[in-house]
């Protein structure tokens, strides 16, 4: 039996923060404003995880109000999202994730993030696929205000 799960996540882009993207630091000026590290991207994937299997979201699991979770590595986050997933009896197959921002270019980065990521996951680097994007210089990611990421999961029941 195969899941598809679908998860989505905005933060805003603020000085004097860091840059956490798919579990990497990046230099830029800017960074991701959220209760946790804010890495956009990492918590897509929770929540494409969690919602594959109706386990709810991030914001139930992990919640902004509790200070546990304050300052967090979001790869502990995934890390938790997807054990919650083996408990179903489910494994990971693949990943497909976008990245929508103006700056910085992250194309650089993108190996290193999905080698995180396949890490924790204990999957192959060649089932996460990060793609990103720009808008063009339109709308608030154009502006560079913020940041949106995307990621979809199917799982196969284990057996």
């Amino acid at each position: 039996m195969y899941r598809i799960g679908q998860g989505i996540d905005f933060h805003k882009l603020v000085e004097g923060r860091e840059f956490w993207l798919g579990g990497v630091l990046i230099p830029h000026h800017k960074g991701a404003l959220g209760h946790s590290d804010a890495d956009v991207l990492l918590h897509a994937i929770c929540d494409a995880l969690l919602g594959a299997l109706s386990l709810g979201d991030i914001g139930q699991h992990f919640p902004d109000t509790d200070a546990a979770y304050k300052g967090i590595d979001s790869k502990i986050l995934l890390q938790k999202s997807y054990q919650l997933v083996c408990e179903k009896g489910y494994k990971l197959v693949n990943i497909d994730s976008t990245i929508l921002l103006q700056a910085p270019k992250i194309r650089k980065h993108v190996d290193d993030m999905r080698q995180v990521i396949a890490t924790i996951l204990g999957i192959s680097i060649e089932d996460v696929s990060i793609k990103a994007t720009t808008t063009e210089q339109l709308s608030f990611i154009g502006r560079e205000e913020g940041i949106v990421a995307t990621a979809n999961v199917l799982l196969q029941k284990a057996m």
